[in-house]
């Protein structure tokens, strides 16, 4: 098992990689809020953007609320970051008229351990870390019936809680924590589910390293797509499906297959597709 290579995390900052203007002058910079600046599909990005007389600016949070306040705040023009259940949940409870802009990646939550190979290898009252928000917690306890851990209610969808699970054998106790830490405690607990850009950050090739995976195959993976956000009156803006062209562009393709090593897919779904997705969460998270 390859062991856990604590990234060192940066504080918060405004990690960014501009495009220089264009010729012609460009006038506009479009900020993009995101979680790992230093992926190989931004640079990739700002350079489509430059040839195109775009200047873009990649913006570094170290969490998952700040990407969406600053947004609805104004600081940033764009998110790109999380999945498209996250982002309606993150709506529904906080009201802010933000909207889904386009599809990006399906990036698989994983299950990893430093203490085992296999999940055959649980034993009873082992310790399990999951992520805490509303939308991960249901998704891991997923991942762990899939994989045949757990047993869950009927009416668990993905919206569920640890009130949900009805079956335990192995007696195994959940901690819930904030998605950054889960990789951090890896040394305390049996198996830890751990978000694939958390898990990145940490040293992980999640296709590689993680004990248990989920299938990118999947006819359940449409709530955990990841999307680009935009505020509601500027979502149809074509800078900004000009980005998503970007994001789904096969040179950034080729970029994140040759960093992640199959560990992340490009999702190319139209504007009325990625509509029609997030109406679906909306109805879920009312």
């Amino acid at each position: 098992m390859k062991k856990l290579k604590l990234a060192a995390l940066a504080a918060t900052a405004a990690l960014t990689l501009a495009a220089c203007n264009s010729a012609d002058g460009a006038e506009e910079t479009i900020k993009i809020g995101v979680n790992g600046a230093d992926e190989p599909q931004w640079p990739v990005i700002v350079e489509l953007a430059k040839e195109d007389g775009l200047n873009v600016e990649i913006v570094e949070f170290t969490d998952y609320i700040m990407p969406n306040k600053a947004l609805a705040a104004g600081d940033i023009d764009l998110n790109a970051f999380q999945t498209i259940s996250f982002f309606s949940n993150f709506v529904a409870e906080s009201g802010e008229d933000l909207a889904p802009v386009g599809t990006t990646v399906f990036a698989p939550l994983g299950v990893y351990s430093d203490k085992i190979e296999s999940l055959d290898e649980l034993k009873k009252g082992d310790k399990v870390a999951i992520p805490n928000d509303a939308s991960t917690l249901p998704r891991a306890l997923n991942l762990l019936q899939e994989a045949g851990v757990i047993e869950l209610s009927e009416d668990f969808g993905i919206t569920g809680d640890l009130d949900k699970i009805t079956s335990n054998p192995l007696e195994l106790e959940f901690i819930a924590m904030e998605p950054q830490q889960t990789a951090r405690v890896l040394p305390d607990v049996a198996i830890s589910l751990i978000n694939n850009g958390v898990a990145v950050q940490a040293g992980f090739v999640p296709a590689e390293d993680a004990v248990y995976f989920e299938n990118a195959d999947s006819d359940t993976i449409e709530p955990y797509i990841n999307i680009i956000a935009a505020r509601a009156d500027e979502a149809d803006k074509e800078e900004y499906q000009q980005i998503v062209e970007y994001y789904q562009d096969p040179a950034v393709e080729a970029a994140i297959n040759e960093e992640f090593k199959g560990s992340k897919f490009i999702i190319r779904k139209t504007a009325e597709e990625t509509v029609a997705m997030f109406e679906k969460m909306n109805s879920y998270f009312k």
